[in-house]
C-alpha cells in the first residue's frame, strides 16, 4: 500500500502538525510504502519571503527526521525537486470544473481569515491532486479539514479516467479518528495561517510565552473548573493516556488550581514528550549536508516514478514528446 502525505514549510512546525499528520506518518512507515514531500510550491500561497522559504524547507526536513522519520523506510523529498508535478497540475487544470474549486471550504475559510485571495490559493486543490495522482498514492492521511481536497482529487481523477481510460488510481483519505483537529491557543484549529500555534521545538521561555496565550475562562482559583471545553485540557490530553486524562480531570473538578497551573503542566508534557527529538534535532542542525543528501536520494526515487507516470499521461492527452 502506497501512502502519501506532505506538509507546507511555511513556518515553524507546531504540535498540530505533529498530532494531525506526523504521528500518523510514524505509524505508516512501519507498515506501508510511505512517501513524504515538503510542499514548498504550496507554501508560496502564504509565504513570500524567499530566504525564509529556503530555510523553512530544510528545517521541515530536519523536523521530520528528528521526530523519527527514517529515510531507510520512507521516501522523503522536496516537492519542487520533481518538476513533473507542475506539468500534471496544468494538465489536470484542463479537467477541473470551476464549480468544483468554488465549493472548496479551505479557500473560503482562509479568505475569511484575512488571507489575500489569489489564483494559487484558489487552485491549491488541483496541485494537491497532482501531488497525489503522480505517485499512484492509494491512501492519503489528512486532517478533517483536508478531506474535501482528497475528494476533489478523486473527482478530477474520475473525470480524467472517464475520458482517457483507467490511468489514475482513486485515492482514499485516512483520518486519525482520535485526533482530527488540534486546537490552537484561541480554540480554533491550530494553524500557522491563524497565528495560534505552539511550536514543536522552542526554548522553555518561548514555550511558556506561547502557552500563556491560550484562551481560558475566568474562574476563581478555589472553584471547580470545566475541562471538557478547556483549550488547555484539550491540548494536554493529546499527550496523556486514559489514566492520565482521568487524573487531570480530577484536578479540574476539585478546584484549588487555576488555569495557570494547568498551563505549566502542559509545558512539562510537551518538553518531556519531545525531549529525544530535541536531541536528534540538535544533531541534524549541525549536519545539514546529511539532510540535503537524504532529500536528494528521496527526490531520485520520486522522480523515477514521476517520469514513468507523466509519460503515460502525456501520451493520453497528446502532448508532443
Amino acid at each position: 500500500m502506497r501512502v502519501l502525505t506532505g506538509i507546507q514549510p511555511s513556518g515553524t512546525l507546531h504540535i498540530g502538525n505533529y498530532f494531525g499528520a506526523i504521528r500518523q506518518m510514524l505509524d505508516f512507515q512501519e507498515k506501508s510504502d510511505l512517501f513524504i514531500f515538503i510542499a514548498n510550491y504550496h507554501a508560496l500561497t502564504s509565504l513570500k519571503d524567499a530566504e525564509a522559504l529556503r530555510e523553512n524547507t530544510i528545517d521541515a526536513a530536519i523536523t521530520y527526521l528528528s521526530l523519527g522519520i527514517d529515510p531507510q523506510k520512507s521516501t522523503l523529498w522536496v516537492q519542487s525537486d520533481v518538476k513533473e508535478v507542475l506539468e500534471l497540475y496544468w494538465i489536470l487544470s484542463a479537467y477541473t470544473p470551476m464549480g468544483l474549486l468554488e465549493r472548496a471550504h479551505s479557500y473560503k475559510d482562509k479568505v475569511a481569515k484575512g488571507i489575500s485571495p489569489n489564483h494559487a490559493l484558489f487552485s491549491y486543490p488541483v496541485l494537491m491532486a497532482a501531488d497525489i495522482l503522480l505517485y499512484d498514492a492509494e491512501v492519503v492521511p489528512v486532517g478533517k479539514d483536508q478531506i474535501q481536497h482528497v475528494e476533489i482529487t478523486r473527482d478530477i481523477a474520475q473525470k480524467f479516467n472517464n475520458e482517457k481510460g483507467d490511468i489514475f488510481i482513486l485515492p482514499e483519505f485516512r483520518v486519525d479518528q482520535n485526533v482530527q483537529s488540534v486546537p490552537g491557543t484561541d480554540g480554533a484549529k491550530m494553524s500557522k495561517s491563524y497565528g495560534n500555534t505552539i511550536d514543536l521545538f522552542c526554548t522553555p521561555k518561548q514555550l511558556k510565552k506561547q502557552i500563556g496565550k491560550i484562551v481560558t475562562e475566568s474562574v476563581p482559583l478555589e472553584a471547580p473548573k470545566e475541562y471538557a471545553n478547556c483549550n488547555v485540557y484539550n491540548l494536554c490530553k493529546l499527550f496523556l493516556d486514559e489514566e492520565g486524562q482521568r487524573a487531570l480531570q480530577e484536578r479540574y473538578t476539585r478546584g484549588g488550581e487555576g488555569h495557570g497551573h494547568f498551563k505549566l503542566y502542559l509545558a512539562e508534557l510537551i518538553q518531556k514528550h519531545f525531549a529525544e527529538a530535541m536531541e536528534r534535532r540538535a544533531y541534524y542542525l549541525d549536519h545539514k549536508e546529511e539532510v540535503r543528501e537524504i532529500l536528494d536520494e528521496g527526490a531520485k526515487k520520486a522522480s523515477a516514478i514521476a517520469r514513468e507516470k507523466i509519460a503515460v499521461i502525456r501520451d493520453a492527452v497528446g502532448i508532443y514528446r
